[in-house]
């Protein structure tokens, strides 16, 4: 009777860490994903009107960019944190500091009001949200990973991967409404009012993690986490002078998701909307539709990768999005809100939800938990800050070369689906850390010995 109340009380535990991370990713990423979708239709006409059309959106997504240029640096100090001084305190550091830069993004003056210094405090209010984001996934995912068994560590960090994509469709869904209000009264004050609207999400969120401490599990997981990083005075730089080819094959590995997910939940719209002149509502239509097919694939990745193994499972993914590039602008460029939205969905939820269900475990288990904190801070937000941040110009300047044709955007994708594929097959052999998270039960030996 004991043993079977411990195991529930073990399971209720689980359910609660989940549920903790889970919804402040969901926040967190409701919050950049707000200036995701403001950064392609309004950011280039507020802050930047005395540029022409192409030359504001190339300097909103410049903004979107310096976020993740950032990044890596809030990945250095508050993994930092989370290595040496427990998860909790470096989750809940980051949700108030990104929490404050979106409520201030809310709040700037326009180019209209002071000039040349609003897109100035625009960039510093990006600086500061892509510091709080720099370890929130990754600390959400090493919460989850070091809770639950090794064997099923594939689908409970699957979880708050597939948030970041609910949060992110949230936020569209949101400017979806307010763009049918009329222009002027939408660019006059309507369109501050979803990331003000953030304060209280994020209160919620931060009572939530605040919370978090009851559970035992959690106060044992940080405990061990500090007695194992005594030695370490920096766990960064143990990562890097231990794991520098962990740390390499995980940044490879993460291009092509990165890629990919902001063509599709960023760049997509500006494209859709002003090269193909679909209309504004249309285009935020397909990208919800695709956002919500995404939410149930994820999962999905993350049961396979636990029966096939992570690794094989994030191949299958780079495989299906070198595969599926070329029929994804086709659909988009026919201009058919149903077929863009069909296969964009087909290539969240085939592509996107195998590299997204996989990539938890993966990481997690090129790691051991003394930095492993640091380490998949280090891979997400070194690819964010080099190749996902960058791609939505990166993206509009290719397609704007080619004379508003997606050929060598498609070829970039296809680039790093093909690095993503190659450094998975690589870091499969390099994963052995499955047995590490506190309490954590020995898989079945079937299960431990796929990648």
């Amino acid at each position: 009777m004991h043993t079977a109340q411990a195991h529930q009380a073990k399971q209720k535990n689980i359910r609660r860490a989940v549920f903790a991370s889970t919804l402040g990713t969901i926040i967190e990423w409701y919050d950049y994903g707000l200036y995701a979708a403001a950064s392609g239709l309004i950011i280039n006409k507020l802050f930047f009107p005395q540029l022409s059309a192409l030359a504001g959106t190339l300097a909103a997504f410049a903004t979107f960019a310096v976020g993740f240029i950032v990044r890596p640096v809030g990945g250095i100090i508050i993994s930092h944190i989370g290595d040496k001084y427990g998860r909790k305190p470096a989750l809940i550091f980051c949700i108030t500091i990104m929490g404050v830069a979106t409520v201030g993004l809310g709040i700037l003056p326009t180019y209209a009001q002071v000039g040349i210094l609003a897109p100035i405090l625009l960039i510093l209010m990006r600086m500061m949200q892509g510091f709080g984001a720099g370890a929130e996934l990754a600390g959400a995912i090493t919460l989850i990973a070091e809770y639950t068994p090794p064997h099923r560590r594939a689908f409970f960090t699957s979880i708050p991967n597939a948030a970041t994509n609910f949060g992110v469709m949230i936020a569209i869904t949101t400017f979806l409404m307010i763009s049918w209000v009329p222009e002027d009264i939408l660019f006059s004050w309507v369109w501050r009012v979803p990331f003000i609207l953030s304060l209280a999400l994020f209160g919620v969120a931060l009572y939530i993690r605040a919370k978090l401490d009851e559970t035992p599990e959690y106060v044992a997981a940080m405990e061990s986490a500090a007695a194992k990083a005594k030695d370490a005075k920096v766990p960064v730089a143990e990562l890097f002078k231990n794991s520098r080819r962990e740390v390499l094959c995980g940044f490879l590995a993460m291009g092509g998701h990165q890629a990919l997910s902001y063509v599709l939940n960023t760049f997509a719209i500006s494209y859709m909307t002003y090269t193909l002149g679909m209309e504004k509502t249309d285009s935020l239509i397909v990208l919800i539709v695709a956002l919500g097919v995404s939410l149930f694939c994820a999962p999905i990745g993350g049961l396979l990768a636990d029966k096939f193994g992570s690794g094989n499972i994030f191949a299958a993914g780079a495989i299906g999005a070198l595969v599926m590039v070329w029929p994804l602008f086709l659909a988009i460029d026919s201009k058919n809100v149903v077929l863009a939205a069909c296969v964009m969905s087909a290539v969240y939820g085939i592509s996107w939800g195998c590299t997204c269900g996989a990539q938890g475990a993966f990481l997690a288990n090129l790691f051991p938990t003394r930095y492993r904190f640091s380490g998949i801070a280090m891979c997400r937000e070194l690819s964010g800050a080099f190749i996902g941040g960058p791609t939505p110009f990166i993206a509009t300047a290719l397609v704007a070369y080619a004379g508003g044709k997606p050929t060598y955007l498609m070829l970039y994708l296809g680039l790093f689906s093909l690095l993503t594929l190659i450094a998975v097959v690589m870091g499969k052999h390099l994963s052995r850390h499955r047995d590490d998270p506190v309490d954590a039960p020995a898989p079945h030996p079937a299960v431990s010995a796929r990648p």
